[in-house]
């Protein structure tokens, strides 16, 4: 099936319809998202982050939430 043709499918499908292919759509993307997450974190691609936050804490420049 063609992307041409998928997207003429949706615009065919009912709101209710639609709504759940966009929450399958978001879900697949966020599970998509957190893998990635996951991978750079143990391969040390966001150690920069904890860098950034401890020397943050260390000058008194966080906040409380």
């Amino acid at each position: 099936m063609s992307i041409d043709a998928i997207k003429k499918a949706i615009e065919t499908l009912p709101d209710e319809d639609y709504a759940q292919l966009r929450k399958w759509f978001s879900e697949k993307d966020w599970r998509k998202w957190d893998k990635q997450i996951a991978a750079d974190s143990r391969a040390g691609k966001l150690n920069f982050l904890v860098k950034e936050a401890v020397d943050a804490k260390r000058k008194g420049k966080l906040r409380e939430l």
